[in-house]
């Protein structure tokens, strides 16, 4: 059997699902993590196994929580039992709110916070060692241009979550490479249509402090949502993650981009994050860390490292 074992979180719906799929297609064995699998996601567990076999590929499903240490735990078992390791992770899972900031409340807050940054640390907790043992794997983020890019009001519990998984990302990067393993965000920017980041959004319960809002701001939302769409190229589609995704992951070792920008809007995260990146790279040198720019192997030496710093460090 060819190709890698891949654990992707989030995989019910959206990018998740289409990643799934297409890294299935190109010959991976790919686990689409999900929770409630023998509940409301019955269906789409049935989907993703009459996928499977009406394409004749590997594909999945795994009951996985992100929110649950001991679910995240069960999953990581089950997949090591069936297959005997794992090769790459995908941080897909996320949850989106919208609405006037000062109408959530601290809880609500932290529990988008939860399922954003938390989550990929529990999944991080269980499924690290493996990969640290084999000496190789791949940590997959899927961020969002929200992180160094525009920002539009209303989303700021979603952006601010976001910008703290970039942030874990990124010092993760350092921290994996001495163990060979590599690092890549994959950046989506705003997708109005083909997943259902906003349909299943969230929404503050101080209804109170939205309605002083509504006074101001009334229809702003809409407003955000007709103006991105209408900035979008007509070409731009959600399956162009799911490529970008399939891209890295069949990229060969070592040669992997650390940030991939997917955004027909192009909000300017993508320059940003360019500058951010270069700054990181010749901070970690000045300071006599360069080797952290790239995953060691056994036969890898420092110098060999440095040299593969500047594809990596440089956005595809």
């Amino acid at each position: 059997m060819n190709g890698k074992t891949i654990v992707i979180t989030g995989a019910g719906s959206g990018f998740g699902a289409l990643a799934a799929r297409s890294l299935a297609r190109a010959g991976h064995t790919v686990y689409a993590a999900m929770r409630h699998t023998t509940g409301r996601n019955a269906d789409r567990v049935a989907e993703a196994r009459a996928y499977a076999s009406e394409h004749g590929v590997r594909l999945r499903t795994v009951e996985l929580d992100v929110l649950s240490q001991e679910s995240v735990d069960a999953a990581t078992a089950t997949v090591l039992a069936e297959t005997g390791g794992i090769d790459v992770i995908v941080h897909n899972a996320g949850h989106m709110v919208t609405g006037p900031t000062e109408a959530f409340t601290p809880e609500e807050l932290m529990a988008v916070y939860d399922t954003n940054v938390l989550g990929t640390q529990r999944v991080n907790r269980s499924l690290l060692p493996h990969l640290r043992a084999q000496g190789h794997g791949l940590v997959l983020w899927i961020g969002s241009t929200s992180s160094r890019g525009g920002t539009p009001p209303y989303l700021a519990p979603y952006f601010a979550a976001k910008a703290a998984m970039d942030s874990l990302a990124v010092s993760y990067a350092a921290e994996l490479a001495r163990f060979g393993i590599e690092t890549s965000i994959v950046v989506p920017g705003s997708f109005t249509s083909g997943t259902n980041h906003f349909i299943s959004g969230g929404h503050p319960s101080e209804q109170t402090v939205v309605a002083e809002y509504e006074e101001r701001y009334g229809g702003l939302m809409d407003q955000v949502g007709r103006s991105l769409a209408a900035l979008a190229p007509a070409d731009a589609d959600v399956s162009q993650v799911a490529d970008a995704i399939v891209a890295v992951v069949d990229a060969p070792y070592g040669s992997r981009p650390f940030r991939v920008h997917v955004d027909p809007v192009n909000d300017g995260s993508e320059e940003v994050s360019r500058v951010a990146d270069r700054i990181r790279a010749e901070f970690l040198t000045r300071i006599g860390l360069a080797d952290l720019l790239a995953p060691h192997t056994t036969t890898c030496s420092t110098t060999r490292a440095d040299a593969r710093t500047a594809s990596r460090v440089a956005s595809w």
